[in-house]
């Protein structure tokens, strides 16, 4: 009752305040109860007290500009937007990477200095991990063990609050069928079903049941929408797909995003339809704000707002700030036309204030929700940052999501596992002593050369001979921020190759760990060759003409087109770009101290040509035929080199026995039996697809619709049950109407896209 009592007597005081945009205001008056679970009252009380200019503030967002713990910038722009934090203009700040001390700093100008008083939310790209960094996205999509990725994203979250993050750019949900665009690394792959599934685990991580927790940070999904679908797989490009794609691959993991809870959408750089995303009506207000009715605030793209008129979509800064709020963007990302045009469009009245009232309120919310009105300072408790930087528990599971996330995609020798004695093993390539580029991009709290090297984890198993030869490096500059062009592809440097094929003669096995240097994918890192950069070919060609017993292991952020590997190379090993549990990881993957159990969440092409190639494409009128009119290349296979799905194990598997056991009230029910047939016990991706075979519109010849991770030891088997509801069943007509068709389908199970085991039902 006391505490009620005082909260009306500062709303009292503050009403009575004549001129509200001078009078400052003290904490304890902007402070509302916040014990309630609903803050509509204490936000529409705290938006009664601000400005038109106090209100756009919160809707600004800018980059970290200096070191707030040191002196305060004097001129040009930092000094500008120093101001315009001290005014109370700035809702948000991104990329303070260097700790509590800092973020203290700025907030406690937020907080102190300003007449409301209203804290920052404090902004940062939490892509896979903070400073202990996990897989890249991409290579934790292989695992497909939801639990595993959504502990990934609960330590990411744990330790970027430590440090005083309360919100991430992640996950991304774009859904990609083109390798070439570099940005796949940062998603969950080709599939709208999987990649659904992941956002949710990965939103559940770093949310938590409880967004005021000091272990939690608010999620985004990313970028809405289309992004993925970028033309020729070239960043930034633009974007043109049919209503069917949109509705039924774009936008699931996205719809599924938003039904999890999450509390911030972040629109895209693409246009779709001619219109770019961050001024896109459709996107952000019919379908996200209105038909999903998501409740949380939208944040535009780095700079996203001002590019609209490179677009030539926008006139200038007025008027993509106008066009930007009322297609439903509520926070500015380093483009400052809101905070620099919004006031005066709103005076003039070509924007309502409504508009900008709605923005804001969705804004305070999540500042509320994170609870930084009951304590602004809560994430920035210094004994804290030190107890929870880097703790063994999360490099264990980090070790942990790193051995699940690796793909066996051929072993036709049997030379995987490595014997664990009297063997001469030479490790060639210079990614197998990089301690940086297995960090991958996006990487950016994470120190340069904090990961373990493939040679180091090696080192760790003594009944081998091991020696090691560079052979060629990858790049001849480095850049560890992963932000510079200067990375120069070696192209003519073979000086290592020498002592590559010297130490490969005498070796009963060679490794070679060959692919992509970590800054070589993520954003603005398209290529338009997906094949072993530079020299790393040649290489491979000269080892194998000396020693053929090869085990290639990749490291790289998208597929990679490795022809000649698949026919020549015995046994090759996906590990993508693991973080800093890498060479731990690989190493015990390749003497069997842990079986591989990744599947690809994306098609490996046999050539650059086939792009894109994906598994859930439709069939044409001709898919197959005698003569030369038929839906075929005259130079290329039309399958993939390892579809999607797909992934070997140190033992073996097989199913037998489909059944399809009821078909009721549009749910079936499916079960099959599944055997481990090997010596060793595995884990097994059981994956179940359908084929809508005729539907008002056509359907894929095959879709993704329920998977399970199952552990079985030699000769054990295993009943798996799957159930199809209407969710798996329907599909989203082209006016974006989800409908559920009766007609015949056909089930597969297996252990990829490829499955072969099939049977048929009729949907009443």
């Amino acid at each position: 009752m006391k505490k009620f009592i005082h909260y009306l007597l500062v709303f009292c005081f503050v009403v009575s305040c004549k001129d509200k945009s001078t009078t400052k205001l003290s904490q304890n008056e902007v402070v509302q109860n916040t014990t309630l679970t609903n803050f509509d009252t204490q936000i529409n009380d705290l938006m009664a007290k601000m400005t038109l200019e106090e209100k756009i503030g919160q809707m600004n967002q800018y980059n970290g500009f200096w070191d707030a713990t040191g002196p305060n910038p004097d001129k040009g722009k930092s000094a500008k937007k120093y101001e315009e934090l001290r005014k109370g203009h700035v809702g948000s700040m991104l990329n303070i990477k260097e700790g509590v001390k800092q973020v203290k700093a700025l907030q406690k100008i937020a907080v102190e200095e300003t007449r409301l008083g209203i804290p920052l939310i404090i902004a940062f790209d939490v892509i896979h991990g903070f400073k202990t960094i996990t897989p890249i996205p991409l290579a934790e999509a292989a695992s497909w063990d939801l639990e595993a990725i959504k502990k990934s994203a609960q330590n990411a979250a744990e330790e970027a609050a430590a440090a005083g993050i309360n919100w991430t750019f992640a996950p991304m949900v774009d859904t990609s069928r083109d390798p070439r665009w570099g940005r796949v690394m940062e998603g969950g792959g080709e599939d709208p079903y999987l990649g659904a599934k992941i956002a949710t685990a990965r939103i559940k991580g770093f949310q938590g049941k409880n967004l005021s927790s000091t272990k939690t940070i608010a999620a985004c999904a990313k970028h809405f929408a289309g992004y993925g679908f970028s033309e020729a797989g070239r960043d930034y490009n633009t974007v043109d797909i049919g209503t069917s794609t949109l509705n039924n691959v774009v936008f699931p993991p996205f719809k599924a995003a938003a039904e999890a809870g999450v509390k911030t959408f972040m629109n895209s750089f693409n246009e779709l339809n001619g219109i770019p995303a961050t001024g896109n009506t459709f996107l952000q207000r019919d379908v996200l704000k209105g038909k999903w009715n998501f409740n949380g605030f939208v944040v535009s793209d780095w700079a996203s707002m001002v590019e609209m008129i490179a677009h030539g979509y926008a006139e200038d800064e007025e008027h993509a700030a106008e066009l930007s709020i009322k297609a439903g963007a509520d926070m500015d990302m380093e483009s400052y036309v809101y905070v620099e045009h919004l006031a005066n469009l709103v005076k003039r009245g070509s924007v309502k204030e409504t508009l900008i009232n709605d923005a804001v309120k969705r804004i305070l919310k999540v500042k509320y929700e994170l609870g930084l009105f009951e304590d602004p300072y809560k994430y920035c408790d210094e004994e804290r940052e030190k107890a929870v930087t880097g703790k063994q528990e999360f490099r264990d599971d980090a070790l942990d999501m790193s051995k699940k996330s690796i793909v066996l995609l051929k072993n036709k020798k049997k030379l995987l596992p490595l014997k664990k004695k009297n063997q001469k093993i030479a490790l060639i390539g210079a990614l197998a002593k990089d301690k940086t580029s297995p960090l991958g991009n996006w990487s950016l709290a994470g120190e340069p050369g904090s990961a373990v090297s493939v040679l180091e984890g090696l080192q760790k198993y003594k009944g081998n001979i091991l020696k090691y030869a560079k052979g060629v490096d990858v790049i001849t500059v480095d850049s560890p921020t992963g932000w510079s062009d200067k990375a120069i592809i070696n192209e003519t440097d073979t000086s290592g190759f020498s002592e590559a094929i010297t130490l490969a003669k005498k070796a009963d096995v060679v490794v070679m760990v060959l692919g992509e240097h970590g800054i070589q994918t993520g954003e603005a890192r398209s290529r338009a060759n997906i094949d072993l950069p530079g020299l790393q070919q040649e290489l491979l060609e000269a080892v194998y003409k000396v020693n053929k017993n090869i085990v290639l292991v990749l490291t790289n952020g998208r597929p990679l087109t490795i022809p000649w590997a698949d026919k020549n190379i015995p046994s090759i090993l996906e590990t993508w770009q693991l973080g800093v549990q890498s060479g731990n990881a690989i190493a015990q993957v390749l003497y069997g101290d842990y079986n591989p159990s990744g599947k690809l969440p994306m098609t490996f092409p046999r050539s650059l040509g086939q792009i894109p190639i994906y598994y859930n494409y439709k069939s044409t009128g001709r898919p197959n035929g005698n003569n030369v009119f038929w839906s075929h290349y005259l130079d290329e296979k039309k399958t993939p080199l390892y579809p999607f799905g797909h992934g070997l194990s140190y033992t073996s598997f097989s199913y037998n026995n489909l059944k399809i056991n009821k078909v009721n009230n549009r749910e079936v029910k499916i079960s099959v039996n599944l055997t481990n047939t090997g010596k060793v016990k595995g884990k097994e991706v059981a994956q179940l697809y359908i084929h809508d075979l005729f539907a008002s519109v056509t359907r894929p010849v095959r879709e993704l619709k329920g998977f399970k991770l199952i552990q079985l030891n030699p000769s054990e088997t295993k009943i798996i049950h799957f159930t199809l509801t209407e969710k798996e069943l329907g599909f989203y007509d082209n006016k974006g109407t989800f409908v559920i068709e009766p007609g015949k389908f056909e089930v597969f199970v297996g252990g990829s896209s490829d499955a072969k085991l099939a049977q048929k039902f009729t949907l009443e």
